[in-house]
């Protein structure tokens, strides 16, 4: 067994220009092949494109976008043994804000590689000032998806910590059932004790 303690947490690097962790954090999730200096340069086109239309700055509409985009609650799948069926379930968690935001950017990148467009840049500018401005965009669609499934399961919710508290009731039952053992011995014991 390692003996180092707790790995320390990595925070996310900023990016040469911006000096923004979440562009840092949209470029690597958008990168292919290890090709990070073409993801920069996709993603700085695509500000020079927001700029000129909305005339804002492209950090503040991509935070702006992820804000609109990020998911409150996320859908897991659980699987249930009864004899030899399996039946599997989408419980809805509650999600951390840290996952929502990584999903959040990987929404926006799937969204913007599905749209039609001559070229990534235009898609992804294009994708951004949508999902922004709360227009129909495939981000905010794929969002609205996955929170109708939380709702539709929302009678799963419970089997997430059903087995937590069957444990806890048992343990309960187990503590009253051995005090009325012993005070049933007590009094026994007191009976027995005023016979004699």
């Amino acid at each position: 067994m390692s003996r180092r303690g707790p790995a320390k947490k990595e925070t996310n690097k900023f990016d040469p220009f911006c000096h923004s962790r979440v562009v840092n954090m949209l470029v690597n999730r958008m990168m292919k092949h290890g090709k990070k200096s073409l993801a920069y340069q996709i993603f700085y086109r695509a500000g020079i494109d927001i700029r000129q239309q909305t005339k804002q700055n492209p950090v503040y509409v991509l935070r702006q976008a992820i804000s609109r985009v990020i998911p409150g609650v996320g859908v897991k799948t659980r699987k249930r043994k009864r004899g030899k069926t399996v039946k599997v379930y989408r419980v809805p968690v509650k999600m951390k804000l840290s996952q929502a935001i990584l999903l959040a950017i990987r929404w926006l990148i799937g969204g913007s590689r599905k749209r039609s467009g001559t070229s990534m840049i235009s898609q992804l500018s294009s994708e951004l000032i949508d999902a922004s401005l709360k227009k129909r965009c495939n981000s905010i669609r794929k969002k609205e998806e996955t929170l109708k499934m939380a709702e539709s399961s929302r009678t799963f919710a419970h089997s997430r910590r059903k087995k937590k508290i069957k444990k806890k009731l048992t343990e309960k039952k187990d503590k009253k059932e051995i005090k009325k053992e012993i005070e049933g011995k007590k009094d026994k014991k007191e009976i027995e004790g005023k016979k004699r």
